[in-house]
């Protein structure tokens, strides 16, 4: 287990309430008897699942983990990461509403560390889920400790021989290691030593616009740092739509996001207590100065000391291992599932997988990978939520589609709220109501897109839809006014004319 790890930081009552579940020192790891089911090496999200799952089943099932269980979700992701999101959020709407009351609101301060002790006690309560003792209760034996193959079916872990029928490679994915001239001098953070600053840095320089690098630089920027983030595109989260992305954006400048688009990072430079980043934008070099210098750009595989060849997997370092769409290695008795085999590198992503891999592991199920819908969701203000196709996908899989958008301007729940940045945009294939794709940028995107990816799934209509009764007033109610867009369009001069004629006709 590595030391950044171990020593989290800072060690107080909740990390070290959150180490004893997730990795507990005083941990005992049980003796194996004869050959297991299935053996998982990796108690992040798809490891968790797949081994709670396959034991409720009747499996002998026994899981590794040479680090934290629960992965990077529990320990330095998902749930840290949306724990400060939501301070942030609290002080930001402390701050708009002291624009139009007379009241006696006050500008909203970031008390940060009290912000991140809050964010340690809340994740160290729901740690108890993902906890060696609790998955040990469901009859998982948990062995904490370096695994590795020895062989096509032998995993070792401390010493002690582990024999399987089937195993899951689940070892999920790190921070990468960036060829940036300097950075190794310098002591940067990312998403994995981030989560333990205690206090707040007076200048934040953030290197990379995806979803990591978006989110932590509004959430700095309204604790109050001043925040510059770099990019090397010319607007941030490219992956996703460019107009949505752009209404983020907008969003960041006003909390104080500054921003160094298109720029090419040359070095980096370590200057007594400041931090210089040299970019080069428009063939301009400039200097950024800061304090911090967080790098939320690149994952990379943890494939390493696995011993990979000894069980005949194939892998490739950047790439992570190699599975086909039934998410089985070339070793057929080894599965993988997660960051580790994936391009979506979401929690929710790899909970899905896990289950493919139950089915076809232990069951010779025929689950693909390739039949996920996968939608995603960027937490900042306002949220930004995509599932299925885009546009530039849909016409290189000689698709035509037809787009429909409902600004939130044109929603009363959204008026009332004064939220009315953003839209909804559906995607159906020409000539149909068939919903292949939709992106959503407005608060709460996140929990929308789900009825959007329910009527993917299940070949719901956008015509269904608008017969949909949503409760008023919702911001869903987006939606549902899509599907009256759509179904407008069936009200051709032709229609209309006969509709006119039996009225004409029915006044008579």
């Amino acid at each position: 287990m590595s030391e950044q790890m171990i020593q989290l930081q800072p060690y107080d009552q909740y990390n070290q309430e959150l180490e004893q579940q997730v990795h507990p020192r005083d941990w005992v790891n049980p003796l194996p008897e004869g050959t297991y089911n299935l053996v998982v090496v990796g108690a992040g999200t798809a490891g968790l699942v797949t081994a709670a799952a396959s034991a409720g089943l009747g499996a002998k099932v026994a899981l590794i983990e040479r680090e934290l269980m629960g992965g990077d979700c529990l320990n330095v992701g998902c749930v840290p990461s949306k724990a400060i999101i939501s301070s942030a959020r609290v002080l930001s709407g402390l701050r708009e509403a002291a624009k139009w009351t007379t009241g006696n609101i006050q500008e909203g301060k970031a008390q940060f560390a009290e912000i991140m002790q809050r964010m340690r006690k809340l994740r160290a309560g729901i740690s108890h889920h993902d906890s060696a003792e609790r998955f040990k209760g469901l009859g998982v034996d948990v062995f904490i400790g370096d695994g590795r193959f020895v062989d096509r079916e032998t995993v070792e872990v401390n010493g002690v021989q582990l024999k399987f029928k089937k195993a899951v490679i689940a070892t999920g994915a790190r921070a990468a290691k960036l060829p940036i001239p300097g950075l190794s001098d310098v002591n940067y953070l990312t998403n994995e030593s981030l989560f333990s600053l205690t206090e707040l840095p007076e200048r934040l320089i953030v290197i990379g616009g995806g979803p990591i690098g978006s989110e932590m630089s509004q959430t700095f920027a309204r604790f109050g740092s001043q925040v510059t983030l770099i990019d090397k595109s010319a607007h941030i989260l490219i992956n996703d739509d460019a107009e949505a992305a752009l209404v983020v954006q907008k969003s960041l400048e006003h909390d104080g996001v500054k921003f160094v688009l298109n720029a090419n990072t040359k070095r980096v430079e370590q200057q007594g207590h400041e931090i210089v980043v040299i970019v080069e934008v428009n063939g301009l070099e400039q200097e950024i100065r800061g304090d911090k210098l967080l790098i939320a750009i690149g994952r990379q595989p943890n494939v390493e000391g696995l011993g990979l060849e000894a069980a005949g997997v194939e892998y490739q370092a950047r790439e992570g291992v190699k599975v086909n769409e039934y998410l089985q290695t070339s070793n057929p008795k080894i599965f993988a599932a997660g960051d580790i085999c994936s391009k979506y590198k979401f929690t929710h992503a790899a909970d899905f997988m896990a289950r493919i891999v139950i089915r076809n592991s232990l069951f010779m199920g025929r689950g693909k990978v390739t039949d996920l819908t996968i939608p995603w969701a960027t937490y900042t203000s306002p949220e930004l939520a995509h599932v299925g196709l885009k546009p530039a996908e849909a016409k290189a899989q000689g698709m035509e589609i037809v787009t429909y958008t409902q600004p939130f301007k044109g929603v009363d729940r959204a008026i009332l709220e004064d939220e009315t940045e953003g839209f909804v945009k559906v995607h159906v294939k020409k000539g149909t109501d068939q919903i292949v794709g939709a992106t959503i940028v407005g608060s709460n995107a996140g929990d929308m897109i789900s009825e959007l990816t329910l009527a993917i799934t299940q070949k719901v209509g956008l015509s269904k839809i608008a017969a949909v009764i949503h409760p008023y007033p919702t911001k869903a109610e987006a939606i549902r006014k899509l599907g009256d867009q759509f179904n407008k369009t069936k009200l051709t001069p032709f229609v209309k004319g006969l509709f006119q004629k039996w009225l004409k006709w029915s006044r008579s």
